[in-house]
């Protein structure tokens, strides 16, 4: 899988049709979670596209301090459902960490992780604080990696 790291302004009119079709494929259809993706923060963010054979198989958002959260973070985290099992998961995480202290020069980062991801998560670093939550109608909980 090659790593593609791209602001909004970088992303072509394919690509950005491509991010917004899958992220609704995982988050809307097979979650099953009626929510407004299109969010109005994507303009802020890093996006972080994983490409297989010209495809787009894993991708994520990333933000700095202030634009999201008050630490900089990665959200939208995920990978096409017949790409799973493949490592992709860990491969994009770690892109975004690498793209956040490379570009936003900045350690500490927070998610709002699905609960049922935790210990993806954590095998990245991070860690829970706080109270699970419900955000659209998901069990979240916040987690820090400094």
């Amino acid at each position: 899988m090659e790593i593609t790291v791209k602001t909004f302004d970088e992303l072509s009119k394919q690509e950005l049709y491509s991010i917004l079709r899958l992220r609704s494929e995982v988050f809307v259809v097979e979650q099953d979670c009626v929510y407004q993706d299109i969010d109005r923060k994507d303009d802020k963010a890093l996006h972080i596209m994983g490409i297989e054979d010209g495809i787009l198989v894993a991708y994520a958002r990333c933000f700095q301090p202030g634009d999201y959260f008050d630490k900089a973070s990665i959200g939208r985290i995920l990978v096409r459902e017949n790409y799973r099992k493949m490592g992709y998961g860990h491969a994009i995480t770690k892109a975004a960490i690498k793209a956040i202290k490379s570009k936003f020069k900045a350690d500490t980062i927070k998610i709002s992780a699905q609960i049922y991801l935790v210990i993806f998560y954590e095998s990245h670093g991070f860690k829970t604080v706080g109270d699970r939550y419900m955000e659209d109608g998901i069990p979240h909980i916040a987690m820090i990696r400094s």
